[in-house]
């Protein structure tokens, strides 16, 4: 993977300092979290951004029909692929709140096949659509279907792709500090 220096310097903004159209999603995200996430701080110099990245993940975590732990094993695959250190990180501890069972979450950090078969054709095909741009191979859709997936899920695993490209561009352009709620389970390419 190819690393470059980053020239980058826009600071992470409170909600204070947020431009209008950002301000009241960074307060609601502080008041949902618990938290405010230097993801969505650096986000937040786009309102456009930020709110279509927010608005994005809620639809997939709210309307994919897919549960907790395979909502995860999609974001770990994509942001696995992309290198994203900060989303590794942060959908590690989201994972472990979820209830994700520590092999499988342990699994995709490590690039290890996942020992559920299910989830395994999950991870392959999701890793793929992002690799071939979206043309599977015949086989990996089949290979996912026969699991008991559907083809309307395909056209989710490309809103969760979507979204995790915003979020894993903006933490490689601005190279994004991982909050300290995720540090436990921060991740590198080169040591995972």
């Amino acid at each position: 993977m190819t690393t470059h220096a980053h020239l980058t310097t826009l600071d992470l903004l409170t909600p204070e300092e947020a431009p209008e159209g950002s301000r009241e999603l960074l307060e609601d995200a502080s008041a949902t979290l618990g938290m405010l996430p230097n993801m969505y701080a650096e986000m937040a110099h786009s309102p456009g951004l930020l709110s279509t990245y927010r608005f994005g993940y809620d639809q997939f975590r709210r309307l994919s029909g897919f549960n907790p732990t395979e909502q995860e094993v999609i974001f770990l695959a994509i942001s696995r692929y992309n290198g994203c250190a900060y989303c590794m990180g942060a959908h590690s501890v989201i994972a472990d709140g979820n209830k994700v069972p520590t092999e499988v979450t342990d699994a995709l950090r490590t690039g290890e096949p996942i020992g559920d078969a299910k989830l395994e054709v999950l991870n392959l095909f999701t890793t793929s659509m992002v690799a071939t741009r979206g043309r599977p191979s015949d086989v990996e859709l089949k290979e996912f279907l026969a699991v008991g997936y559907t083809e309307t899920q395909v056209l989710e695993i490309l809103l969760a792709i979507s979204v995790k490209t915003l979020s894993n561009y903006t933490n490689h352009v601005f190279d994004t500090p991982l909050d300290k709620a995720f540090a436990h389970r921060a991740w590198t390419a080169d040591t995972e």
